[in-house]
């Protein structure tokens, strides 16, 4: 008889991620959706000479739009975790699509540059925000053993659309003008609606799955033999509407979970995560005018982009294979530490390059490790805080990391405009991000490890971070075993359950002990009085 065989009377094992199976539909929606969130702003930019040229605006007014984007796909955060938390990750993935389609659609009629930021900025910024978000959070439920090669194959979506999308917004410009290209574009983005739609919730099925199990568990522990399988269903359905009745007083989810910032590894996280965006991003910004200014044709200068997107490709897929490995993985904080320390140090060494040579060195470097900071960012999250709380952490640290993307990027171009020397923009910005990866190492070490060692291990906790998918699915089954002991006890305190029980235990008793079996199911008191040993019954209360 299989543990999981609910057709023999026993409680399935505990629900966790599958790790496959639909889970890689899940990854396919989630690398577009990564793909359209972070190239898109990037990509719109083929435009912006066009734009500057119809409505009579600088290179700076137009340049809001990709900004806009951007804090409305990092600001918005907590607006998401709160409309998941309520209504769920494929409602809300749904209708970002449709915003984020919507938005480019109607950015093709407008006639000034207010209208663009209105359109093009607010509403499709936050239609990609609508469908980011829920995807990492689906694919977090969906992957639990190879949840890191999962993230790297998501975050690859990025590169491969910058590297794609931005060809296509050209040939567009040339065929049909800015307005046709922005009217085909938001028809592409029609596909996050698509995206949306494989997103299947994966606690729905198993929910019913356990409900259905637990009713027939309950009628044959009620009537071993099945000889009154009428009675025993009108019990069990009994107690099915007073185990209903008892979880109504049960507390609302919240729809933004704040008690994470109680948690000193999410903290951590913050902190490190604001220090590195400061300065991430400002290489890839300045590097094609940085290449320029040193002599760089135009065409070889663009190309230094292709390189990075080119590496970064196969970076980030691989370092989730590396992340996944047995021996990585519960020190991938470490990991991640060490890819920022990579970045910032591939900064520094590269602020004097002066020819093409030491820039496309340059580049090939900063794509291995851009590429693992991509890979990994997500993937740390999710040990830190879980998969329960993930929803509500990731909404608050993209809107934390909005006010990084805002001051970080923006500073630093007003500094080349006043020291004329890009040199110290790469010092600095590879400051920033050494300092978040030293941060983030040894506060990991100091504040979360030497206190571990200090406090006495958590039974069954074999995750370092909070409320890993195993804790969630043994806490689940244990209120199963709750409410289904406590459903034994009304029913075989009744005089025909306990005829029913004593007239036939003896029987069953008989015919397995002939047959070199175990103890016949039904109540653990009324067995144990016909001859049933304390191992098998507690072998029996594990389900």
């Amino acid at each position: 008889m299989g543990r999981n065989d609910p057709e023999e009377g026993r409680l399935p094992a505990p629900v966790k991620p599958p790790d496959g199976g639909w889970g890689w539909i899940v990854l396919l929606g989630c690398f577009v959706i990564t793909g359209f969130s972070y190239a898109f702003p990037k990509a719109v930019s083929v435009y912006f000479k066009e734009l500057m040229k119809d409505f009579h605006v600088g290179y700076s007014d137009t340049a809001w739009i990709s900004s806009i984007m951007l804090a409305m796909l990092y600001g918005t955060g907590p607006v998401c975790s709160i409309m998941v938390n309520q209504f769920g990750c494929r409602p809300v993935m749904l209708i970002g699509g449709l915003l984020a389609s919507s938005g480019m659609i109607l950015a093709s009629f407008t006639t000034n540059i207010i209208e663009l930021y209105l359109t093009a900025g607010v509403l499709t910024g936050l239609g990609m925000a609508l469908n980011f978000q829920p995807s990492l959070i689906m694919l977090g439920t969906y992957f639990d053993k190879r949840r890191p090669l999962a993230n790297g194959l998501a975050a690859a979506g990025s590169p491969v659309f910058l590297s794609s999308l931005s060809p296509l917004g050209q040939v567009l410009l040339e065929k049909f003008g800015w307005r046709g290209g922005f009217l085909i574009m938001g028809g592409l983005l029609l596909n996050c609606c698509t995206c949306g739609a494989v997103m299947r919730p994966l606690d729905m099925g198993m929910k019913r799955k356990m409900e259905k199990a637990q009713d027939k568990y309950e009628a044959k522990e009620m009537l071993p033999i099945g000889g009154k399988s009428e009675e025993g269903i009108s019990s069990a359905d009994g107690t099915k509407k007073a185990k209903k009745a008892k979880k109504k007083p049960k507390k609302g989810k919240k729809l933004l979970d704040f008690s994470i910032f109680s948690n000193r590894g999410f903290i951590i996280y913050t902190i490190s995560k604001f220090i590195l965006v400061l300065g991430l991003f400002v290489p890839p910004i300045l590097l094609v005018n940085y290449a320029k200014d040193t002599g760089v044709p135009d065409t070889e200068a663009a190309f230094l982009l292709s390189i990075i997107g080119f590496i970064d490709i196969f970076a980030r897929p691989a370092c989730g294979m590396v992340a996944g490995l047995k021996w990585v993985r519960p020190h991938v904080a470490y990991l991640f530490s060490f890819s920022m320390l990579f970045n910032g140090l591939t900064d520094v060494c590269s602020a004097r390059a002066s020819n093409y040579t030491g820039l496309v060195i340059f580049c090939v470097f900063f794509g291995i490790s851009y590429g693992m900071v991509g890979a990994l960012q997500f993937e740390v999250l999710m040990a830190i805080v879980g998969s329960q709380k993930f929803s509500s952490a990731i909404g608050l640290v993209l809107l934390i990391e909005a006010f990084a993307v805002l001051i970080g990027p923006p500073s630093a171009g007003r500094l080349v405009d006043a020291l004329k020397n890009y040199e110290v923009i790469f010092y600095l910005a590879g400051s920033e991000v050494v300092l978040s990866a030293l941060f983030l190492a040894m506060a990991t070490y100091c504040c979360l490890n030497r206190g571990k060692k200090k406090e006495p291990p958590p039974e069954k906790n074999p995750s370092a971070g909070g409320g890993s998918d195993t804790e969630e699915a043994e806490s689940d089954v244990q209120e199963a075993e709750e409410h289904s002991s406590d459903n034994h006890q009304p029913v075989h305190s009744t005089d025909n359950a306990v005829v029913v029980a004593g007239e036939e235990a003896n029987h069953v008793a008989e015919e397995q002990s002939g047959e070199g079996g175990g103890c016949p199911e039904g109540d653990g008191e009324v067995l144990a009085r016909d001859g049933c040993n304390a191992d098998q019954m507690v072998e029996r209360d594990r389900f």
